[in-house]
């Protein structure tokens, strides 16, 4: 008995909608508040620990928030390229940016 492959190309799955500007101001909005925790743990002198704790969450959540708005500039760069509009000078700028 033989085995036939599926030689059919494998669905993608759908790609999440791009977040909304709504939803990035909600996210700095979160990340502002954490900064003011760390603050308010200096100002009380907490453990170090917890402090270098929340630190590195506030940390990751920045990367994570500069990462949405980066997909989504170079998504309308891309779209604009498609389009015939677009200047690749302005992604590489982009890249460069984020190097800093």
């Amino acid at each position: 008995m033989s085995v036939v492959a599926n030689r059919s190309r494998p669905q993608r799955k759908p790609r999440p909608a791009p977040p909304t500007k709504e939803q990035v101001l909600n996210r700095l909005k979160r990340l502002e508040g954490q900064v003011r925790g760390l603050q308010k743990m200096v100002e009380e002198e907490r453990d170090c620990r917890e402090i270098l704790t929340l630190l590195s969450g506030v940390r990751s959540a920045l990367e994570a928030t500069g990462d949405i708005i980066f997909e989504t500039y170079l998504e309308e760069c891309q779209a604009d390229l498609a389009k015939g509009q677009g200047d690749t000078r302005a992604i590489v700028e982009a890249v460069r940016l984020l190097r800093r």
